[in-house]
């Protein structure tokens, strides 16, 4: 079963108050676009859990040993063989240093969002950014997925 125009499936859950946070409208528009982009031809379905500093640490000291709150983690599925589901797996996004990073680069909050959920959704495909090659064709493509939503190009200083 596979139908490339179908739109994902994004499940959205909050631990921080709703305000200055993207509707789940454009969540899902921004998992679609980096869906489209990376040429995933199957079905999707992911769970976005926006979280305070606080849970951030916490889940980037336990799954990283990083003691610090990160911008988004990414938790690909990881489905024993032969279940075949949807299911991409979920992405955690800590809405104030999405917020501070966003300020400090001189950027609109709702772009850096939107790249947050672009890099995160990319991360739970299998691209990554740890060797120089990967992180350029990584970069790449996050450029030009975001470009197509009329974000400019979010590696280029302001």
């Amino acid at each position: 079963m596979s139908d490339a125009r179908a739109e994902p499936r994004v499940h959205l859950g909050y631990a921080v108050a709703r305000r200055g946070v993207p509707a789940p409208s454009s969540f899902r528009a921004w998992v679609a676009a980096a869906l489209r982009g990376a040429r995933r031809r199957k079905p999707a379905e992911l769970s976005i859990r926006i979280v305070d500093a606080d849970e951030g640490r916490a889940l980037n000291a336990a799954y990283r040993d990083k003691d610090y709150a990160t911008n988004v983690l990414s938790f690909p599925a990881e489905l024993p063989p032969g279940i075949d589901l949807p299911l991409i797996g979920d992405l955690v996004i800590c809405a104030p240093v999405v917020t501070r990073e966003a300020t400090e680069q001189d950027k609109p909050a709702r772009e850096h969002w939107a790249h947050m959920t672009v890099h995160g959704v990319l991360h739970l495909l299998g691209y990554d950014h740890i060797e120089d090659a990967e992180a350029e064709r990584m970069e790449a493509l996050e450029t030009r997925i975001l470009a197509g939503l009329g974000i400019d190009d979010p590696y280029r200083p302001r």
